[in-house]
C-alpha cells in the first residue's frame, strides 16, 4: 500500500470487521495509530503506521478468503461473542486468517452468511448503491392475499422510513399458515421480520436462501465451504 487510505478501509482489509462496523469501531475509541487512539473516521494510514485495536497489532491480510456459511439460529452473526452465545467465525475451522461476517443475520435467523477479510468485496456487497438482491423463506402466520403482494411491489412504511419495492409470493402451506418468499435489496435491521408484521402476518421461521445468484443449496446447518469461481459469478452477475 504506497498511498494513505482511510483507516476504516485500513481496518477492513486487515480483517478485523467490515467497513461499516470499523467505523463503529474507530468511534468507541478501541483503535490506536502509533499509540495515539484515534476516534476521527477522516484519520488516513499507510503501512508505515503502526495501527491496534484493542490493543492488539493489525496488519493487512495477503490471502484474501471467501467463505459460505448455513447460520442455524442462535448464532450471533459477529466475529466476537456476547451475550454467551456463539458468533458466526466460531463455526469457521483451521481457517487463520481474521475473518468478518459480510452484513447481517437476527440471531433467530438462520441461513445464507458470507464471512471474510476482504473488505472491498464486503463493502460491494453491502453498500446500498449495489442493490443485492436477498432472497428469504419464512413461515409466517395466516396466508398473505393479493393486497399484501401489492402491498410490498409498492414499498412498505416503517418506522425508519419507506422500503424499496420488493418482492413477496406464496410458495407453499403449512396447516393453516404459509411458506412465503421475500425478496429485498437493503439490508435494514430485522426488515423481512418488520415488514411481515406490517401486513399481518407475523414470522414463525425465517431463513435466508439467496444473495444475488449464490444459494444456499444443500449446505447444512452449522456447515460452510470456501466460494468458488462459478460462486463469485454468481454474486457479481
Amino acid at each position: 500500500m504506497e498511498d494513505k487510505i482511510r483507516l476504516q478501509k485500513y481496518l477492513a482489509n486487515c480483517g478485523v470487521a467490515s467497513r461499516r462496523a470499523s467505523e463503529e469501531i474507530i468511534v468507541s475509541g478501541r483503535v490506536a495509530v502509533n499509540g495515539k487512539k484515534v476516534t476521527e473516521l477522516g484519520s488516513k494510514v499507510d503501512n508505515n503506521d503502526k495501527v491496534s485495536v484493542d490493543g492488539k497489532f493489525v496488519f493487512i491480510e495477503k490471502k484474501k478468503i471467501y467463505i459460505i456459511l448455513n447460520k442455524p439460529t442462535g448464532v450471533l452473526s459477529s466475529a466476537k461473542a456476547e451475550r454467551d452465545l456463539k458468533c458466526v467465525v466460531d463455526l469457521i475451522e483451521d481457517v487463520e486468517e481474521r475473518l468478518f461476517p459480510v452484513g447481517r443475520l437476527d440471531v433467530d435467523t438462520s441461513g445464507l452468511i458470507l464471512l471474510t477479510n476482504d473488505g472491498d468485496f464486503a463493502q460491494k456487497l453491502t453498500h446500498p448503491a449495489f442493490e443485492i438482491w436477498k432472497a428469504y423463506e419464512a413461515v409466517v402466520k395466516g396466508v398473505p392475499n393479493e393486497a399484501d403482494v401489492k402491498i410490498f411491489s409498492t414499498g412498505i412504511s416503517l418506522e425508519d422510513g419507506l422500503t424499496l419495492p420488493s418482492m413477496l409470493s406464496v410458495i407453499g402451506y403449512k396447516g393453516r399458515n404459509a411458506i412465503i418468499e421475500v425478496l429485498i435489496r437493503e439490508g435494514r435491521n430485522r426488515q423481512v421480520r418488520r415488514m411481515l408484521d406490517a401486513v399481518g402476518h407475523s414470522v414463525i421461521t425465517l431463513k435466508r436462501t439467496r444473495l444475488s445468484g449464490l444459494e444456499l443449496g444443500d449446505l447444512r446447518p452449522g456447515k460452510w465451504r470456501f466460494l468458488k469461481p462459478t460462486d463469485m459469478s454468481a454474486l457479481f452477475r
